[in-house]
């Protein structure tokens, strides 16, 4: 299993990275596509399977997409038929049976890793080609080996086949300086995962299994604990394959730039999921009209755009209604007279507090199980009565005050971080120009409280792996 919080990713990532160097930059993108494979190959076979289908019918239809649109719709239905039919059609069967007693067929075990990244990767590559912004690959390996690119395929970020494949062959040559930060890269990702992410979801799996045993302050703690459960897990493999892309000379997509500080709705979103939102933008959001249009119409256009980006996450309507909420509010943020002023001065961190507030209230939504699990939760925080979210750390399933202690103290490195990050401060550059005696005591102070403040027994897989 390679899977990336195994240490065989590691083991995998490091031989990539000494191969990568000893093999001719031509051949580069050949050594990825076998390393795609393996990978893919290791955790979903079958999955693999439904991969390289939809990718030849898309190469198929590509070839002919600037000739005749009708290919191009066949390819655009070929790309997110995976999509359709495994995810949406699963969920659709699955409530038809238990509210009509309609039973249909349910593919329950084919569920192909990645679907919803490789899906709309080749979208974008179809549309660019009947765009002409892409001349068709006659090639299917490249096709392929941009399709299930290992990097990419689990969580993102999205990546366009004209900027990625073409560093495939650049020739860049062994970087001791480039290697070391992106293995520094890499550490901090490893550190959000296990000493931030994994410990915060025992918290956050309590609370939202029964809310209506917790007080409204267990509540809130937890709800405002899975959004950094969510941002560390998140942005934390986002770090991970982007230090290894950085260790391999390949510039990847930013997926995240200091979200909690942003000041409106509108600001999040071009600082959280980065690679999403560019996707959502020039392939749903400008195709629909974007904002050359009138007021009205580019508020609609707002919240189909993101009601699309919840029908991607899931067939839910926990994930349709967070979808439509990050719409409206960005709509309503447009006719807003202050909506500039909020983001300067000391007024920001008004507009700061706000914003992460909407996403706290928003993901709680995106969170919970259903929308009757949502509205226990929220009835939960209005009425259950107490102050027990700092003393009684056992009922949120920490198992000692240390563990709480670890729990707040890794949430306080991840803002700190961020906060020095926003400000321009780069601790591996900091690191980098030190002397030696005070970066060594500083490496091995990183390496005790990686070992110190992780949870490495019970931690779970990406969050965002199933999507």
């Amino acid at each position: 299993m390679l899977a990336v919080t195994s240490p065989g990713f590691v083991v995998f990532a490091a031989l990539l990275v000494g191969l990568w160097y000893l093999c001719a930059p031509a051949r580069r993108w050949q050594l990825m596509l076998a390393a795609s494979v393996v990978f893919y190959l290791s955790l979903d076979w079958q999955g693999f399977v439904v991969l390289l289908v939809c990718t030849l019918l898309v190469w198929g239809c590509a070839l002919r997409a600037g000739q005749k649109k009708v290919w191009f719709l066949a390819g655009l239905a070929s790309a997110l038929a995976p999509l359709m039919l495994l995810k949406y059609y699963v969920a659709a069967a699955g409530g038809l049976q238990s509210l009509v007693g309609l039973r249909l067929w349910q593919p329950e075990l084919l569920q192909p890793l990645g679907v919803g990244y490789f899906s709309l990767q080749l979208v974008s590559y179809l549309v660019d080609v009947r765009r002409a912004v892409l001349a068709p690959q006659k090639n299917f390996a490249r096709v392929l080996c941009f399709a299930s690119f290992f990097l990419s395929i689990t969580q993102g970020p999205f990546n366009r086949y004209d900027e990625l494949m073409p560093q495939m062959e650049y020739v860049t040559r062994w970087d001791g300086s480039r290697i070391w930060y992106g293995a520094m890269r890499c550490f901090w990702g490893y550190f959000k995962k296990v000493a931030v992410a994994d410990r915060a979801s025992v918290v956050v799996a309590a609370a939202f299994a029964d809310p209506a045993s917790f007080d409204r302050t267990q509540l809130l703690l937890a709800t405002i604990l899975y959004s950094f459960q969510l941002y560390a897990d998140f942005s934390g493999y986002s770090d991970i394959v982007l230090g290894v892309g950085q260790m391999l000379g390949l510039s990847l997509p930013e997926n995240f730039r200091q979200p909690f500080l942003s000041a409106t709705v509108k600001e999040l979103w071009s600082r959280w999921h980065m690679s999403l939102s560019r996707w959502l933008k020039d392939y749903v959001y400008i195709p629909l009209g974007g904002s050359r249009c009138s007021a009205l119409r580019r508020d609609l256009n707002l919240v189909g755009t993101f009601l699309v980006s919840g029908l991607w996450h899931g067939a839910g309507l926990t994930y349709l209604l967070w979808g439509f909420l990050h719409g409206l509010f960005q709509a309503l943020e447009n006719h807003l007279p202050w909506r500039r002023a909020i983001t300067k001065g000391w007024v920001r961190l008004i507009g700061i507090a706000g914003t992460f507030s909407i996403f706290v209230f928003t993901f709680t939504i995106f969170r919970a199980s259903s929308l009757t699990n949502a509205i226990a939760y929220f009835s939960g925080v209005l009425h259950n009565g107490g102050h027990a979210a700092l003393s009684n750390y056992w009922e949120l399933g920490l198992t000692t005050r240390q563990d709480q202690v670890l729990l707040f103290l890794g949430v306080a490195i991840l803002i700190i971080g961020d906060l020095l990050k926003e400000r321009g401060v780069s601790i591996p550059n900091k690191l980098a120009a030190a002397p030696w005696p005070v970066r060594w005591i500083a490496y091995e102070g990183m390496l005790f409280a990686f070992l110190f403040m992780g949870q490495f027994l019970g931690g779970g897989g990406f969050l965002y792996a199933r999507y």
